[in-house]
């Protein structure tokens, strides 16, 4: 086991592994920007380097300042949280050419996966369902109307490389296929130094279902279940529950399976996430994330388990603890996105914390690395905490992430709170019947106060 791990990472996820490492017996080292001379994540950590100024460009995602910071300090082992550095197959890499390890995938299967064509060929090759869609890449307008008519309208034209939203453009009909396909890889080129892009069948309402997978690199593999993150603004997840509330049993055991006999033949090592959209009882790939979701607290509540202590254990060579056959659902789990952000246009609110009260209680867990007179920094993401709550079903839930809300106290900065203090009111989200495009057009006739 290791002595001593560097987390290349900031705010809450960095809490949250230096609390795994810390309750393993094993020293952390909190890298940091000028920007984050105070933050919790480096008061918490038994060590700290200031890595460089304040963009991420000049320290979180500088690759050389981490490594002389292993070095500095005698880290053994790397924790990339998620983000930054997180899926960076060139990073992962050089930190294996130092003889340090990455706490995560293989390089190859961050490479892999991290370009969605070759993503896709891979799934189609371990089996996994996929969506209808180009075989590559497509160049030209020509190209895409004629892929457009063998998989039938509307189609959703994407960026090959990177995510979030960006570089993704539906087309309904043959009339607005132009300028879709321009206009993805306008954004593309601009957003990922790549224009390429591919096309797939636009699903009319689908669910965002992903199923969390883990292995140890010797050919064993399990899953946990699923997540469903339907609810979403320009691509982005708002809210996460598991188990799905539309997942049967059966269906659960169907995909889990494919995803894990996928992972034993590609020989993956650490958390992963396959994800899928899923319309009429199918499953569709998307894509695959070679690291720790944001939302991975909901199934370690509904399994009761460590996954960054499962981690770090595996990379360190340790026998896998995950067994299949012990694996089961407890309960119903919820995860609300609290960022600091002005409503209703989401406009990023950086700015000083006056007062912070985390709620408590049974079944509530508030994953934050704010703190009274914290000041937000205006260079990083919006993301500020995570209420996560567990329950018996998910009626419980439900009513224990509106008591927990009620009690969440954040003041001097604008957040998302009341977003959700309103959408638990709605009869959809109480009865789990939404799909991905539920939020954007409730957000369109609705202003959370």
């Amino acid at each position: 086991m290791f002595d001593k791990i560097l987390i290349a990472n900031r705010g809450e996820i960095a809490l949250r592994v230096i609390r795994a490492a810390r309750e393993m017996g094993i020293q952390s080292v909190a890298v940091h920007s000028t920007a984050d001379t105070n933050a919790m994540h480096v008061r918490m950590a038994d060590e700290s380097v200031c890595i460089g100024p304040n963009p991420s460009s000049e320290s979180y995602l500088n690759p050389a300042a981490i490594i002389a910071a292993c070095e500095i300090t005698g880290a053994q082992a790397v924790h990339p949280g998620y983000g930054f550095l997180s899926e960076n197959a060139g990073f992962a890499q050089m930190l294996e050419d130092h003889g340090i390890t990455f706490i995560g995938p293989k390089a190859e299967h961050i490479r892999i996966m991290g370009d969605k064509i070759t993503a896709k060929e891979t799934a189609k090759e371990l089996g996994i369902p996929v969506v209808p869609g180009s075989e590559g890449g497509v160049n030209d307008v020509d190209e895409a109307r004629k892929v457009a008519a063998e998989i039938g309208y509307p189609v959703i034209i994407k960026a090959t490389a990177g995510g979030g939203g960006r570089g993704m453009k539906v087309a309904h009909d043959e009339k607005g296929l132009e300028v879709a396909f321009r206009t993805a890889r306008s954004e593309a080129k601009a957003a990922f130094g790549n224009p390429d892009v591919y096309i797939e069948k636009y699903l009319q309402k689908p669910r965002h279902i992903e199923i969390q997978v883990f292995g140890d690199g010797k050919g064993n593999a399990v899953y946990l279940g699923e997540r469903d993150c339907s609810l979403q603004r320009r691509h982005q997840k708002v809210l996460e529950e598991a188990p799905g509330p539309s997942i049967t049993e059966e269906e659960r055991q169907r995909i889990g399976n494919i995803c894990a006999d996928a992972m034993k033949k590609l020989g993956y090592i650490g958390a992963g996430t396959i994800e899928f959209l899923y319309e009429d009882g199918e499953f569709y790939f998307i894509e695959m994330n070679t690291r720790l979701q944001v939302e991975h607290p909901v199934t370690e509540a509904i399994y009761g388990v460590d996954l960054v202590r499962e981690q770090i254990r595996v990379a360190a060579g340790e026998p896998m603890e995950l067994d299949q056959d012990k694996l089961a659902i407890n309960g119903h789990a919820i995860e609300v996105r609290i960022n600091a952000e002005k409503l209703p246009n989401f406009s990023p609110s950086p700015g000083k914390i006056t007062q912070f009260h985390a709620p408590g209680g049974l079944g509530v867990r508030m994953d934050s690395a704010i703190y009274d007179g914290y000041v937000i920094p205006p260079y990083y993401d919006s993301l500020i905490g995570k209420l996560i709550v567990h329950g018996r079903d998910r009626p419980e839930a439900l009513a224990r992430l509106s008591r927990a809300l009620s009690e969440l106290i954040i003041d001097g900065v604008d957040n998302t709170i009341p977003l959700f203090d309103a959408l638990l009111q709605e009869a959809d989200i109480q009865s789990g019947n939404y799909s991905i495009h539920w939020l954007e057009r409730w957000l369109s006739e609705n202003v959370p106060a």
